[in-house]
């Protein structure tokens, strides 16, 4: 099967998993992630449980376009999108008043983590599926971080329910995103670069 067979055959996949609550594994504009219904507390229990994470530790969520992000959080202001643009690396937001999602995915703060990736098989996954989804590092919590397909650890391939075969042998390094967020100030903060 060629790669744009590949890419069909899996979003069809992918969207019929997520729907019932189940977990995929897939490429991201950033590494590999392990995704899920951003809505379903119950598919997030399921990746908290396979990556052995502290339930205290957020995710981020993608979704398909910056004007989809109003739905979910206060949208990133001027200065956050000032710093995209301008990022040789995707950025993910911190952004307030976190609303139409999963409990675990909400910060103690009100906050969460958002990303609009920029990959061609998450935009066309996340306008087919029409909601956000979670995208955490394909490795148990604490243990490296896979920046290739090859790398995922067997536990994490065992653990999901479905396994993208597009872009698997792709062997280009990615690394995670930068995050950011604003203070009171409007001053930008880099929690991870």
């Amino acid at each position: 099967m060629n790669d744009e067979s590949n890419f069909n055959n899996d979003i069809t996949h992918c969207i019929t998993h997520l729907r019932e609550e189940l977990l995929i594994l897939y490429p991201t504009d950033t590494v590999w992630g392990i995704g899920c219904d951003a809505q379903s507390e119950v598919a997030i229990n399921k990746i908290i449980d396979l990556k052995n994470r502290p339930g205290s530790k957020s995710f981020i969520i993608l979704v398909a376009s910056f004007n989809d992000i109003s739905n979910f959080a206060k949208p990133p202001s001027l200065a956050m999108l000032d710093f995209a643009n301008k990022s040789e690396k995707p950025v993910t937001f911190i952004l307030k008043d976190a609303k139409n999602l999963a409990s675990q995915l909400i910060s103690e703060d009100g906050t969460v983590a958002i990303r609009v990736p920029d990959d061609p098989f998450c935009r066309e996954l996340l306008l087919k599926f029409g909601k956000p989804i979670v995208s955490t590092s394909a490795n148990i919590s604490g243990e490296f971080t896979p920046g290739l397909f090859k790398e995922i650890s067997k536990p994490i391939l065992k653990g999901v329910d479905y396994i993208v075969q597009f872009d698997q042998t792709n062997n280009v390094e990615k690394s995670g995103s930068r995050i950011i967020t604003e203070d009171a100030d409007g001053i930008i903060k880099v929690i991870r670069d």
